[in-house]
Formats: C-alpha cells, structure tokens, sequence
C-alpha cells in the first residue's frame, strides 16, 4: 500500500491563517487579493479585472443613487409648482427603497444575487419611466406617489450586493476596509457625476429626458453586473460559510441579522444622519432655484459638497487611523451637523453667494464619506456571514428612510416658511409694455430711469402664491429705497438705486390682478 503522496498547497489568500474554507471550495479565490495599503491599493483593485469589471458595473448603476430622487424632486416641481407634493413623491420613493432593499437583501441571501437583481432593476426602471410620463402627463398627485413607492420598492440592491461580496473577494480585514473605502468614495462621485449629468439632461428642456436616461443607467448598470462571475458567485461563498461555520460549532445561524449585538445600533445612528442628508438635499435644490437664478445650478452644489466627501473618503480610507471607529464617529457626525448649522445661517441672513457656499459645502462633504466607511466597517465586524447580504441591505434602507424624512420635512418647510411659485416666464419687455406696466408711476420722477432699466434686459416675471403674500413678498424684497431696505432683503442685496431697484412686487390685490393679466393667461397659473 502507498505510504506517499504528493499535497500542493495554494499560497494565496484563501490559504491564510484566518481565510475561510469555504471560499477556496467554491473558487472564489480566483477574484480574491491582498491590496495592501496607500493609494497603492485602490489601483490593485482597479486593476485586478474580476473584481474592477463588477465594481464599474456597479458604479454605472449607482449613479442613480443621487439622479433618480432629484430627478423625481425637480420633474414634479417643474410640472406641479410645488416643492411640498415634489418632497413627498420624492420622499415616497425613499420609503419604498427603505422597505423594499431589507427584503431583497434577505432574498439575496437564500437565492442569490442575480436571481434578485436581474428583475427588480428592470421592474424598477419600467415603473420611473411610467412616473415620467405620468408627471407631465397630468395625473392626480396620489398617482405619482404610488409610483415613486413602486420604484424605491423595486429599486434593485446594488450597494448591498457588492459590499457583501467583498467579503468572499477580500479575506483580509484591511482589504476590505480599503474596498470599504473605494466604495464609499464612489457613491460619493455618483453625487458629482450624477446631479451633473442630470444638469445637462435638463438643459435639453425635454422634461422626461433626465429620468429616461436614468431608467437606462439602472437598469444596464445592474444587468451587466449580474452577468459577472463576482455576483453569481458572492451569496453562494457566503452560503458555504455559513455551512462550514454551522458544522464547526454547532451554532444555528441567526433568523435576522438585527439579532446581531451592536447592529440596530449602528442603523439607528444611520437613519439620524440620513435625514440630515435629506434635508440638504431638498434644501439645494430650492436654493439653487430660488437663490442662484434656477435648478439647472443644481449639480454645481452637490458637485461641491460630493467633492469634499470623495476626497475625505479616500485619504481616510488610504491608511491606517490609531483612534477606534466608535469613537470616531460621533466626532464626523457632530462635525457635519456644525457646518449645516452654519450654512443655514448663511442662508438665512442672505449672505451666500457661490463663493461662500461652494467651499463651505466641500467642507461639509469632507466628513460624509469617512462616517459612510466607519459605519459599513462596524457593520462588517458584527455581521454573521450569512447574513451579509441582508445587514448591509438594512443599512441601506436606513440611509434611504432617513434621507426620506429629511426630503419631506424640507420640502414642507420651504413651502411653510413663504410663497409658492405657480406660474413663471422669462420675457424681454417692449417699451409700450413696460410703459404700460409702471403706469401707476408715470408721474414720478423715477419713472423715466424704471422704464429704461426694465426694458434693457430680460426679466422672469413670476405669480407668487401663499397666506398673506403681498405683504411677505414686499418684506422680502425691503423698501424701495434700497439705502433704507433691511439687511438680506433683496433690494439690500442687489438694487442700484430707486430706479434700478432689481425686483418689482405687487403693492395691493386690485394692482396684483391687473398685474398679473398682462403677462399670464389663467391656464398658464397652476396653483395646487
């Protein structure tokens, strides 16, 4: 009988001390690598083709993450004039991600990834398309916000999958804090590139081309990364470990992943942030259009504050910090709650043009991506393998909920502070119409220099709605002497002189109606 034979031993990754058998059984060690630390190791992962190909996927898809809720929130706004029914269709997205992400996650995890990903994206992207048409097609608000749900509902879990697939391709603790980190950074560039590309989507002017192109992203993005080896093999490896974890201690895996100590905690510390992610996000895009001439300057902020995020992200995640994530994170939270106090400060008394939002915003942004990386790390830590899938799902619908609560809250609270836009052009005046417009003025002194300025350039005249409008409208514009006009007014802010004053409001309800015939026509006024 043979008393010899020959044992060759693979001394890669899956051979490592703390390395799971598990993955070597199923081969998933062909994708998996050691990155090491530094910039350095975002380029191995970049360039290591079985784990860089789904990443890109994934990264096409998640462009989405930022277009498809601002999408929905400037459509609805455009088209319906409001910006509350715009942050509940909105926020009525989020809630459904929120319910539906947990349950694909858990899904994923008994069936698969590509099983579950392949149909909710197409599901998802058919029902934005129907909420496009839908939008400009005139239906009832509650038909846009049953819409908006079925998309968040069906939306496919991309993020979940692929950060629960980092734990087959990257044994290594710190390989995967430094995939942690490249993930982060590149939801982080999704809210540079996405709100972006949805700026130029609208200079287009056809009102459905923004969340058409974004229904083609999510769902090609998905597609192609369900067709990797990466995503058909993620959920099986974790699968396999639970089997060799299960049969080596004899413990039953956990029905939920909430039944693991520290994690309702950490989804809890998400949710409270998110809202406050939610809020400013609703917040720039009514400052964009209300403060800086239009929502087409939209991308322009998040650009700014993704910025800041993307490169906290990567320097945090480049390297190895001596202070502990827990402690940490308080710190990064509490520091992005300042700089929100801040720009609402900012905001408030009239002081921010873009010189002083952009870099206040990439500031804020520098401490998003870190806490994003320290969460995902602690969730990692405290996560059973086979339940992966499912707690990474959770912290996504976490951060969806709370980003819900803050788009809604927002939305509410600019309408419930002023006036609501419900017609609006932009016109260039004839002398007989601006004569005939400041006839009330035709015998003041000012009259000649007003009709001059008024005709030397284009004007956005607007019907403003709201409680008590003329009066809150005048308060916001100041005197008309803009030496004697309060500090943040307008007037204040803006106008030259008594004649070149930069803003004319209505004085009385007799004078708005006559006002308003001249330039709108009722079916042109579309009040909520």
């Amino acid at each position: 009988m043979a008393r010899l034979c020959l044992s060759v031993v693979p001394s890669g990754p899956a051979c490592d001390a703390d390395a799971d058998p598990a993955v070597g059984a199923h081969g998933a060690n062909r994708t998996s690598l050691k990155l090491g630390t530094g910039i350095r190791a975002y380029g191995r992962l970049l360039t290591h083709g079985p784990i860089a190909r789904p990443f890109v996927f994934a990264a096409f898809a998640r462009l989405t993450l930022a277009m498809l809720p601002l999408g929905i929130l400037i459509l609805v706004q455009q088209e319906r004039q409001t910006y509350a029914l715009a942050g509940v269709v909105s926020g009525a997205y989020a809630i459904g991600a929120a319910l539906g992400t947990p349950l694909w996650g858990r899904l994923m995890d008994r069936f698969g990834q590509v099983a579950v990903l392949a149909p909710t994206s197409l599901s998802s992207a058919a029902l934005l398309v129907a909420l496009a048409l839908a939008t400009t097609g005139g239906a009832p608000g509650g038909v846009l916000v049953a819409l908006a749900a079925g998309v968040g509902l069906a939306y496919p879990a991309v993020s979940p999958a692929l950060r629960a697939g980092f734990r087959v391709a990257f044994p290594d603790p710190w390989s995967r804090k430094v995939a942690f980190a490249l993930d982060a950074t590149s939801v982080e560039l999704s809210f540079v590139l996405g709100p972006l590309l949805l700026s130029a989507f609208l200079l287009a002017r056809i009102a459905v081309l923004p969340l058409l192109i974004t229904a083609t992203l999510l769902a090609g993005g998905t597609i192609a990364y369900c067709l990797t080896r990466f995503a058909r093999r993620a959920s099986h490896a974790l699968g396999a470990r639970d089997e060799v974890a299960g049969s080596s201690t004899g413990d039953p895996a956990p029905r939920t992943a909430l039944a693991a100590a520290g994690v309702p905690a950490i989804l809890i510390v998400v949710l409270l942030l998110s809202v406050g992610f939610g809020q400013l996000d609703t917040s720039m895009t009514a400052t964009a259009d209300r403060a800086l001439g239009g929502t087409e300057q939209v991308g322009i902020l998040f650009a700014a504050i993704a910025s800041g995020s993307t490169i906290g992200g990567l320097v945090f995640g480049a390297r190895s910090w001596p202070f502990d994530d827990r402690r940490a994170l308080p710190v990064m939270m509490g520091f992005f709650g300042l700089c929100l106090l801040l720009l609402a400060g900012l905001l408030g008394i009239g002081h921010a043009g873009l010189p002083i939002l952009l870099p206040l915003l990439f500031l804020t942004g520098l401490s998003i991506a870190p806490a994003l990386i320290m969460q995902q790390t602690l969730l990692d830590r405290l996560t059973p393998p086979e339940r992966l899938n499912e707690a990474q799902a959770l912290l996504s619908a976490a951060n969806t909920t709370g980003a819900a609560i803050g788009t809604a809250i927002a939305g509410f609270v600019i309408e419930g502070a002023g006036l609501k836009i419900v017609a609006q052009k932009r016109i260039r005046m004839s002398l007989p119409e601006a004569r005939r417009f400041y006839a009330v003025h035709k015998e003041r002194p000012f009259f000649g220099e007003l009709v001059d300025f008024m005709v030397s350039a284009p004007v956005v005249v607007q019907v403003l709605e709201g409680e008590n409008a003329i009066a809150k409208y005048r308060e916001v514009m100041g005197a008309t002497n803009p030496a004697q006009a309060a500090d943040g007014t307008i007037r204040k802010l803006y106008a030259l002189s008594v004649g070149e004053n930069s803003v004319h409001g209505s004085d009385s309800a007799d004078n708005a109606k006559i006002e308003i015939a001249q330039f709108f026509s009722e079916n042109e006024i579309i009040s909520a």
